[in-house]
């Protein structure tokens, strides 16, 4: 047995930061239902972005002082910024559909933010199960499923955007935001890569 404590208070911190990722998918799946409340979605994303942000300089700050870590440095540190990743990209999703003032929403931006959601709730089961590998390798294979899943509406999407019977700043606005959502749910599968490596490689 060791002399020094290992800090586990860094599971508690990634737990905190899936939450924060939850909440926000979850906003950004209601601000293309509700477009009228468009923009306290939007601040309300901007809010959680802000608590990740402080709570990813907190986890750094943290590894900068523990002496015994529970899993690698580098590992804390990586998980930690690429759950910040996800809900910087939700945020950047949520400041574009509020800066192209984008009317009418349409079907696919609330079909890959529901994929988003689900992403982000199977991260959330991964990160609580990170201490037993088959249970992270099955939401790693989940996240895959769905990044899949959002790949098809996505590829639907843009081709439906050029067929001809979209305003050609509609395109525009709506490829950028399509791009931006395909972007997030890319990088929810990143984090169950990084689970499951994590995972195998302290069990």
């Amino acid at each position: 047995m060791g002399l020094l404590p290992r800090d586990d208070k860094f599971f508690d911190m990634f737990s905190e930061l899936s939450t924060r990722l939850t909440d926000s998918s979850r906003i950004l799946r209601l601000m293309f239902d509700e477009p009228e409340k468009l923009i306290q979605h939007v601040a309300a994303i901007k809010e959680i972005e802000h608590q990740a942000d402080n709570l990813t300089r907190s986890v750094i700050e943290r590894l900068d002082t523990s002496f015994v870590t529970p899993i690698d440095r580098e590992d804390i540190h990586m998980l930690a910024s690429r759950l910040d990743d996800v809900i910087d990209l939700i945020d950047g999703t949520a400041r574009r559909a509020e800066m192209f003032r984008l009317g009418t929403i349409r079907q696919p931006a609330k079909q890959l933010s529901e994929i988003i959601e689900r992403s982000a709730k199977t991260i959330q089961i991964g990160v609580a199960q990170l201490k037993k590998p088959r249970e992270v390798a099955e939401q790693a294979r989940q996240l895959k499923v769905l990044e899949e899943e959002g790949d098809a509406v996505y590829r639907e999407a843009i081709a439906a955007l050029f067929d001809g019977s979209v305003a050609p700043i509609d395109v525009i606005k709506w490829k950028e935001v399509y791009d931006k959502l395909e972007d997030t749910l890319d990088q929810c599968e990143d984090v169950g890569n990084t689970l499951e490596s994590i995972s195998i490689k302290n069990s």
